[in-house]
């Protein structure tokens, strides 16, 4: 059974500073045994990363359509699993204002970091929290899971201008927001025509990642997990995308030769 010191002891292993900017994606089951369960495992992350930014995906997106379109972000559960709901109740933890791709963010600049969300338009937009993870340098750790879970590619591919990522025509929601009015918000969704989660091609670019020097494997308790450098992903994937920006979907493989150069 691991306690907060090991876990914290955890990140300290993988190269993580107490001020670096961190996000998060994780599954709870793969970690194993906590003493103190999910809670230990938010206290591990939010007292080691004390002089830095601590975020997590607060997702919505699989619950708010057509008819379920107020999104209130006082009390609308993430869909992405527990670490994500507990965070959200911490005291000083934050939630920004999208409609279906929210983060929580725990930290002295998590105010600032999350301002101004209610204004995107698509689950990723270039200059939102998820677009700025590479202007921090932030790194993300994925605790137990792949780069299928991994949001930030959603917002590289959104930079680079992939085609056929989105809806035809936009989903109108309303945010309620802390004045307790609500914001109607155009809001185009995550759309392929070839395949249901485009994200579950994303696992084909992880082995461009560990190459390059973008992402090492790394371990969090029991689970086997993957840290990576926003920074060095942008670079990795928008090299890839300018051969072919659908190779994800359309390719069984990257070619090697596509981010050869990038290998140090």
């Amino acid at each position: 059974m691991y306690t907060k010191q090991q876990l914290i002891n955890h990140l300290k292993s993988m190269g993580i500073s107490s001020s670096d900017s961190i996000m998060l994606h994780s599954s709870m089951k793969s970690i194993g045994e906590v003493e103190g369960g999910a809670d230990t495992v938010l206290d591990s992350f939010m007292e080691y990363l004390s002089d830095g930014l601590f975020m997590a995906p607060a997702h919505t997106w699989a619950q708010m359509s057509e008819t379920y379109p107020i999104f209130n972000p006082e009390t609308e559960p993430a869909c992405v699993g527990i670490i994500p709901n507990l965070f959200l109740k911490r005291p000083g933890v934050v939630r920004s204002l999208h409609p279906t791709h929210s983060i929580a963010a725990y930290g002295p600049s998590a105010k600032e970091y999350i301002k101004g969300e209610e204004n995107c338009n698509t689950p990723c937009t270039p200059g939102g929290c998820w677009d700025r993870l590479n202007t921090i340098h932030a790194k993300i750790l994925l605790v137990g899971v792949t780069h299928i879970r991994n949001t930030y590619i959603h917002s590289i591919e959104e930079r680079c201008h992939v085609p056929e990522r989105f809806t035809a025509n936009p989903t109108l929601f309303y945010i309620k927001m802390p004045d307790n009015s609500l914001k109607p918000t155009p809001m185009y969704r995550h759309y392929n025509p070839y395949t249901a989660h485009i994200s579950e091609s994303f696992d084909k670019l992880g082995d461009a990642f560990f190459e390059t020097g973008a992402a090492k494997r790394v371990v969090f308790g029991s689970a086997p997990s993957i840290l990576c450098d926003a920074s060095k992903l942008f670079s990795v994937t928008s090299q890839i995308l300018s051969y072919e920006p659908n190779c994800c979907i359309d390719r069984g493989s990257i070619p090697k030769e596509w981010w050869q150069s990038l290998v140090p």
